[in-house]
């Protein structure tokens, strides 16, 4: 029997108390500036292009702009950028002089918010501030409940879009798959928005298949944000362009859908993808060169037609395995370019996204995990303001899978400790610590005051990867980290529902055909 004093536990009983307050202040979500990683860290520590080679590289677009141009811009192109300089030839292609450029480079727009519908989530694009975040056309899911490739559907996108929501290291939401469930192209456009929207309130990004079909977007838009003033105060949407087809060339529909979203107050990705050996140059430095000269050519388009409007420089080199013609989204030389791109962005001062974190693997296996994690950590390191597809991304693009962007959530938060570095302060080299476990203490750091201070705010914990020993991992069943990542999306998937209120969901139902039901206690 122990004895007890009024008003003092036992010492067994206190440590216990102690011990599980301790555990619920770790439960509990900390202050966004306390947490060790979260959006918009800093990086640039790693450079992998020499200023020399920055410099040479800047030279040779401002020759390709020069020297060979853009064919195919459409009519309304042609006479914005010839009314600010650029040169029509008898070829048919537009050629744009060296001081044009440096103009609109000097208007064009820096350290832009992105907004998004929820302003905590909102994204600070300036100097080398990081964001993660999904993007690409995938046309299957890959299913790991059902073992097997799947078309994808608008329901596979809300549902993405639904898990983005409660990811706290995936920063945005960009169309990462194909509706393949809808054939009209217009109801596409319009369920892969709203799919997204009633998902997550994070930003949003999407592609429009038609420039006729904009008026119905902004429809739907005006309605999710009470207006069009409201939409136009905090535009949350921005339009992924692929304004160019590689090599040099303007994709005309493209072009004017990108003329309209300006108008309608919308930021634009300038996205220029081509495929290294293949729709671009083999060597790395001149695939950088062709996604440079070709982004330098939208932001003269886009500054000519609105200076400053907000635009974010979209070199989005691809890598082809040259023995086969293949895409290799998830080789080093895929790292490479996308960290080259952001020094290049660094460069020139401007708002930047890349493509990283794709895997070539068909499943999230070990060839994945590397995949993935290579070409992150090179992409935030290099201080890229907008990685994209870093996440749930397979097959080389061709497979989009829930289980992997949960899995993703957990590589980002490594790959963002990466990023934030290690902190050398006056407190952070500070030998009192030192000095009171070696000379006065118990001779280990484990339960010192310093310790638990630090244990949420410097280190990052996975909720998926797995740190018990041997015994304990056999203790607890054998536990496999696909299954766990299963049962994780579909609990998280069990938590969040429609990011739109019901009365506006029904609304939105009546006026357009949408193939997909809302998640959770807003559900249709």
């Amino acid at each position: 029997m122990v004895e007890t004093v009024e008003g003092c536990a036992p010492q067994r009983a206190r440590g216990r108390s102690g011990r599980a307050a301790r555990v619920a202040e770790r439960a509990a979500p900390l202050a966004e500036a306390l947490r060790p990683v979260r959006a918009g860290l800093s990086g640039g520590q790693y450079r992998p292009l020499t200023d020399a080679g920055v410099a040479r590289i800047h030279a040779a677009a401002l020759d390709a702009l020069e020297q060979i141009g853009l064919a195919n811009a459409p009519t309304s192109g042609v006479e914005i950028l010839t009314g600010a300089g650029a040169m029509p030839g008898d070829d048919g292609r537009i050629r744009f002089p060296r001081a044009l450029v440096e103009d609109m480079l000097a208007v064009a727009a820096r350290d832009i918010t992105l907004c998004a519908r929820d302003p905590r989530h909102d994204l600070h694009l300036s100097g080398t501030r990081v964001h993660f975040g999904t993007a690409g056309a995938a046309v299957h899911v890959v299913d790991l409940e059902r073992n097997e490739y799947r078309d994808s559907t608008a329901q596979d996108l809300h549902d993405a879009a639904r898990l983005t929501e409660r990811l706290d290291n995936v920063h945005f939401f960009q169309r990462a798959m194909v509706c393949r469930d809808v054939p009209d192209n217009y109801d596409m456009d319009i369920n892969t928005l709203y799919a997204c929207l009633a998902g997550t309130t994070k930003h949003v990004g999407t592609s429009v298949s038609e420039p006729a079909h904009l008026p119905g977007c902004m429809e739907l838009l005006h309605l999710v944000a009470g207006g069009e003033a409201a939409w136009r105060a905090r535009p949350f949407v921005s339009n992924s362009n692929c304004f160019v087809v590689p090599p040099m060339k303007f994709a005309e529909e493209s072009c004017q859908t990108m003329e309209g979203c300006i108008r309608a107050g919308m930021p634009v990705l300038l996205l220029s993808a081509g495929q290294a050996g293949a729709t671009a140059p083999a060597p790395i430095a001149l695939a950088i060169v062709q996604a440079v000269a070709e982004c330098l050519a939208g932001v003269v388009y886009v500054n000519a037609m609105a200076p400053g409007h907000p635009a974010i420089f979209g070199t989005w080199p691809f890598v082809s395995d040259l023995r086969t013609g293949a895409m290799s989204g998830g080789s080093a030389e895929q790292a490479l370019l996308t960290a080259g791109c952001g020094q290049m962005h660094r460069f020139y001062g401007l708002p930047g996204g890349a493509a990283a974190g794709i895997a070539d693997s068909k499943l999230p296996d070990m060839q994945a995990g590397w995949e993935q994690a290579i070409s992150n950590v090179l992409a935030g390191l290099s201080g890229l303001n907008m990685v994209y597809e870093s996440v749930g991304m397979h097959a080389s693009l061709l497979g989009f899978c829930l289980e992997s962007l949960v899995l993703g959530d957990d590589i980002l938060g490594q790959v963002l400790r990466c990023v934030r570095g290690i902190e050398v302060t006056p407190d952070t080299t500070d030998i009192e610590a030192m000095k009171a476990v070696c000379l006065r203490g118990p001779g280990h750091y484990l339960g010192s005051d310093q310790t638990l201070r630090l244990m949420q705010t410097e280190y990052v914990y996975p909720a998926l990867g797995n740190r018990m020993s041997p015994k304990e991992w056999l203790e607890a069943g054998r536990p496999g980290l696909l299954d766990r990542a299963i049962a994780r999306k579909n609990a998280l998937l069990a938590q969040t529902g429609s990011t739109i209120a019901p009365e506006l969901d029904a609304e939105i139902r009546r006026r357009f055909n949408i193939h997909f039901r809302s998640g959770g206690s807003h559900g249709a």
